[in-house]
């Protein structure tokens, strides 16, 4: 889209504050940000396609590096023409909670302390601290902080749903 002389575009926001693109008409601020948000979901579906090519074209090959230096996961280097090559492969790891919590029982029934072996963590789904009644609910009160995630503005045209 053509801009009027003198108006930013979104190449040029990086140089400008936060107080000077706030300043902005609103009629600006709302194609900025319905331009930015196709130039990040192109630049994503790009990403996501060459991330995908450079797995096509180098997967196996990282793959063999990491059998011959005995690595089920982590970094391996290759050289590739004039270019290394890093592939990393990143170990995740998970656990099945109640079986944990199985073992964390057998520690504590012979005397240990589990917390030399585990992080234990409790968490309760906000869903159901709302459906508690409210004599829980008080009870674990002091113990809840509720915080809040960055705030998220769309500017929409008035009447239609673009």
């Amino acid at each position: 889209m053509p801009y009027p002389e003198n108006t930013p575009t979104p190449d040029d926001l990086p140089g400008l504050s936060p107080q000077e693109i706030a300043a902005l008409p609103v009629e600006l601020l709302a194609i900025l940000q319905r331009e930015i948000d196709e130039r990040l979901k192109r630049d994503t579906a790009a990403k996501t396609r060459l991330d995908a090519a450079l797995t096509v074209r180098y997967a196996t090959r990282a793959a063999e590096e990491r059998q011959a230096q005995a690595k089920d996961t982590g970094t391996v280097r290759f050289d590739d023409g004039d270019f290394t090559v890093v592939a990393d492969l990143p170990k995740r790891v998970e656990w099945d909670q109640s079986q944990l919590a199985a073992m964390v029982e057998r520690i504590r029934a012979v005397g240990d302390d589990p917390a030399e072996y585990v992080d234990i963590a409790f968490k309760v789904p906000e869903r159901k601290y709302a459906a508690w009644p409210d004599a829980i609910r008080q009870g674990f009160e002091p113990a809840r902080t509720v915080k809040t995630g960055a705030l998220k503005v769309e500017i929409r045209p008035q009447g239609g749903d673009a």
